[in-house]
């Protein structure tokens, strides 16, 4: 089932996915600069928290920004199915349920940074020696279950799923140019490499390639701004949508 979506739509769709994607690289630049990010998340608690609070402020509020504007992206993942007329598209539907939820699960991730690290590096800072092996316990727990395990294992894979499915309708298609579907499923596929990283904080020795983490978000946020562009100047009767049942046959040729 297709429907024809409205400019409004269309317009609020495609200027989220671009606003969404151009403000989280800003807010990662500048964590990146204070924080020396995402690289610091693989350091011990003896490593991380000093340099937590040696951040201040502005390293919390930074986070805030951080968690906030990706947290944005779920407005227009949910708005997708409407601005390209698949409202009633199951694979679209599905991988919207999946896109939506990677992003809470992202956020969660975040967060942490704002709402449960502080307390830790500030006990950390004044503490004894026992209290700081406490605490750096905590910190392992919180970090590998919030961070490595909802906000990064879970979160990026339910994106990519998301990206994926988006990309191969997109492709068989033509709701948009289908050079979007082509780059958005490359992109995806070096993101999912960065998986090899998150595992090994649980598996050591599983096999990792270093720059699969920056290639595959950078490659990644592209593609988002980039979808936000195509759907922004698509015209509303610019292609029409393949019948469903084909789509959903493409989605089982991947299961």
């Amino acid at each position: 089932m297709t429907t024809t979506p409205t400019s409004g739509i269309r317009i609020a769709t495609g200027g989220l996915f671009a606003l969404s994607a151009l403000a989280f690289a800003a807010a990662a630049t500048a964590l990146s600069v204070m924080f020396d990010w995402p690289d610091v998340l693989r350091e011990p608690a003896e490593v991380v928290l000093p340099a937590f609070t040696a951040g201040g402020p502005a390293l919390v509020w930074a986070w805030f920004a951080a968690a906030w504007t990706y947290g944005l992206l779920a407005i227009p993942i949910l708005l997708l199915p409407a601005a390209l007329g698949l409202r009633g598209n199951p694979v679209v539907k599905v991988a919207t349920y999946a896109g939506a939820a990677s992003v809470l699960l992202s956020l969660i991730g975040f967060l942490r940074w704002v709402f449960v690290v502080p307390a830790l590096a500030s006990t950390y800072a004044t503490g004894d020696g026992q209290t700081r092996a406490a605490v750096a316990a905590a910190w392992t727990a919180q970090h590998q279950f919030g961070g490595a395990l909802l906000g990064e294992h879970l979160g990026q894979l339910l994106v990519i799923g998301w990206s994926a499915a988006v990309s191969i309708v997109i492709l068989r298609s033509g709701v948009l140019p289908r050079w979007i579907g082509a780059l958005g499923l490359l992109a995806s596929s070096v993101y999912l490499l960065n998986q090899g990283d998150i595992l090994a904080t649980a598996i050591p020795g599983f096999p990792v390639w270093d720059l699969a983490g920056l290639l595959g978000s950078t490659g990644w946020g592209l593609w988002i701004a980039l979808l936000g562009i195509s759907i922004l100047i698509r015209r509303s009767g610019a292609a029409s949508p393949a019948p469903t049942s084909h789509v959903h046959s493409a989605h089982h040729g991947i299961a």
